[in-house]
């Protein structure tokens, strides 16, 4: 039987750090994104007999075909006292991989009122000696990435709802739209893990959710009341296909009249309406800016993309007029490899034949998702932060840079430039100038001037963190 355990301190008493774990979004929130498989199927939560059922994508075994990992919990102990007591509970493979896999979740008080994660695993591989010999080393390896995210992410968690609470900030009830994105499931996940009710806005019907049809223009805005605030993030997605007339009409019609109708439902509540609206918007408001720095008090650009996002933002004045603080989330290029560019970027890279795009001297304002959902929480609590907020890491890189470090991280050549014209001839000459070679060299300056604290403020320890890629190889 092999066992492997890691310890971590923890910003918080035992109380909330085990409740933090108990509570709807935690697996979502520790599952890696290096590991593949989503969570397919619970009943429960932590308590004696429930499971989780997690498909194990493996080479061409993936969906349906992909050997499912079935985990059983058999123990739920909270903690007697939040402070001082200890808590722990237990999940075992019922279905797997491993010939046996015992992982103990402990939580143990440090003295000085807060805690100690401690995660034990006893697991036995199998094929006795044979399986231990040809994949022992691997496992090892994995089992420690995997444990190193799942614990930066709890305590990166736990400090940041530890220091939402010193301002004062209670759980919130908060209502999302656009909730299945990227975007919007991580920030559901990181929001009910912190103590918030997070409630859908949905198309279709489904129980506990609001329902909306922002192309017939209806939502009542009788199911917002008693919210405390709406994160509004739906919208036609940019690059989903080339920009024809009838799409690019799409991608205007779903951002600005989606938000003018979620704006005017908010404001026809009056006194009752939500404090807060946090709206979805992004950074190419700015236009194309060379090598200039943008801050959220530069001018708009006038191409295309900015226009939406001028027309976009000033969708939710009536919200504003109505005298609810508004968030015009300005969001950059998101690292994740759920999605998105660097998504679809990996299968050039990983084969060695990823390159800069062009001569590679446009600035990219990148930012990691756990930053997204952290800045979009912020934007929630933070009375301060009102109007534009530039969601982008706080050191841009030139794409040329880019380059070089992601192929550092993978440990591949990127020797290839990948000239104008190849991207302009799939996607278009407007789309592809402006989603890949326009320049915007986007700064955070007022998530920065209202104490935000970034989880990863360079690009290089944010792709080997989404990546599962540390320096040391252990």
């Amino acid at each position: 039987m092999r066992r492997y355990v890691r310890s971590t301190p923890l910003p918080a008493a035992v109380g909330e750090a085990f409740a933090w774990h108990d509570r709807p979004g935690a697996l979502e929130r520790l599952s890696p994104p290096f590991v593949p498989g989503r969570v397919e199927r619970r009943s429960g939560g932590l308590e004696p007999g429930s499971e989780v059922v997690l498909p194990l994508d493996v080479g061409p075994l993936r969906g349906r075909l992909a050997p499912r990992w079935i985990a059983r919990h058999t123990v739920y102990e909270p903690p007697a006292d939040p402070v001082s007591g200890r808590g722990e509970f237990v999940d075992v493979q019922a279905r797997g991989p491993f010939a046996s896999w015992t992982h103990r979740h402990r939580f143990e008080p440090d003295g000085r009122g807060r805690s100690v994660l401690i995660d034990d695993v006893a697991y036995r591989l199998p094929l006795g000696r044979l399986g231990e010999l040809v994949g022992g080393p691997f496992v090892r390896r994995r089992l420690s990435r995997m444990f190193a995210h799942r614990h930066r992410v709890t305590a990166g968690d736990l400090a940041a709802h530890a220091a939402a609470g010193a301002k004062g900030v209670t759980p919130m009830h908060i209502a999302v739209t656009g909730s299945t994105g990227l975007i919007g499931e991580a920030l559901i996940a990181y929001l009910t893990t912190g103590g918030h009710t997070v409630t859908r806005i949905v198309r279709r019907p489904r129980e506990g959710a609001i329902t909306w049809d922002p192309d017939a223009g209806g939502i009542d805005p009788e199911d917002l009341r008693g919210l405390d605030g709406v994160v509004h993030l739906a919208g036609e997605p940019i690059a989903s296909g080339r920009w024809t007339t009838a799409q690019k009409r799409r991608i205007h019609r779903s951002r600005a009249e989606g938000t003018r109708i979620l704006a005017e439902a908010i404001a026809a509540l009056g006194d009752d309406a939500p404090a807060v609206l946090v709206s979805a918007s992004g950074i190419n408001f700015y236009g194309d800016g060379g090598d200039e720095e943008l801050s959220e008090d530069h001018p708009p650009g006038d191409d295309f993309l900015a226009r939406v996002c001028v027309d976009w933002e000033a969708a939710t004045r009536a919200a504003q007029k109505a005298g609810v603080r508004v968030v015009n989330v300005r969001t950059g290029i998101v690292q994740s490899r759920q999605g998105g560019a660097l998504a679809k970027q990996l299968p050039l890279f990983k084969a060695g034949i990823g390159g800069r795009l062009g001569r590679g001297d446009q600035w990219m304002a990148w930012v990691s998702l756990d930053d997204v959902v952290g800045l979009y929480h912020h934007a929630l609590t933070t009375p301060e932060v009102q109007g534009p907020l530039n969601a982008t890491g706080p050191a841009p890189v030139t794409n040329a840079a880019y380059t070089r470090i992601l192929g550092r991280v993978l440990r591949r050549p990127t020797v290839l430039p990948i000239p104008r014209f190849g991207p302009r001839l799939v996607l278009g000459r407007e789309m592809a100038d402006l989603l890949l070679f326009a320049s915007l060299r986007v700064v955070p300056t007022l998530a920065e001037r209202t104490g935000y604290t970034f989880r990863h403020p360079t690009l290089e320890g944010c792709l080997r963190a989404v990546l599962g890629r540390p320096e040391d190889p252990a």
